[in-house]
């Protein structure tokens, strides 16, 4: 029984979820930075981490953009 695979390569992050989270101090939309692992708030000025493939949406853990 050959199924298509929805496997994503370790650390990706689900499309879906990317469509439904927003920044937790704005409301605004975020921006999905591959490389970095990051999801970028422009509105607030920070970028979230992924880790594991779980965005971690706690405005202290977040990195300051300049």
């Amino acid at each position: 029984m050959n199924t298509p695979s929805t496997e994503r390569p370790a650390g990706a992050i689900d499309p879906k979820l990317l469509e439904i989270l927003v920044c937790p101090l704005t409301k605004s939309t975020l921006e999905y930075d591959a490389e970095k692992q990051e999801l970028i708030s422009r509105a607030a000025k920070l970028a979230y981490p992924i880790r594991d493939g779980i965005p971690i949406m706690l405005p202290e853990e977040a990195r300051r953009l300049d």
